[in-house]
């Protein structure tokens, strides 16, 4: 019996590492995704906003779909105010000895393709997860 309950608290656990955090919503500006918490403190530095339902994303934002459940957000940023730190998620794999293309989780979403970009500014708390027995990089993005 207590295998058992050991075994389903493991199980319990490794489960709500990769559970999607439903109130996390993405942003992306130049094809770089960040999130609406993120550009918050960039106001000054945004040109214009665009909202879009999952259903209803543009041509250029399908690709980012997987992370649109509650909407995705396109900023523009205005020119000439600087480059905000960015880094594809394979540099984040390979900072934790991990392959390059082993898929990345922010907020529970799985990013399998790791030459996504992504603001530096989202990578709050990050560790190694556990995920159905590979090893994995988890990002939560609220410090």
């Amino acid at each position: 019996m207590k295998k058992l309950l050991y075994s389903f608290l493991l199980l319990s656990s490794a489960t709500l590492f990769a559970q999607k955090n439903t109130t996390t919503k993405f942003a992306v500006a130049n094809d770089i995704v960040g999130t609406v918490d993120m550009f918050n403190a960039y106001k000054s530095r945004i040109q214009s906003t665009q909202t879009y339902k999952a259903a209803n994303l543009p041509q250029n934002l399908k690709k980012f779909g997987y992370i649109a459940e509650n909407g995705l957000v396109e900023y523009k940023l205005k020119s000439g105010q600087g480059v905000l730190d960015r880094l594809p998620l394979s540099e984040l794999n390979a900072q934790y000895g991990l392959a390059k293309n082993t898929p990345v989780f922010i907020d529970g979403y799985e990013f399998t393709n790791t030459d996504t970009l992504v603001f530096g500014d989202i990578l709050g708390n990050m560790e190694v997860i556990d995920n159905g027995g590979k090893k994995a990089v988890s990002v939560i993005t609220k410090k």
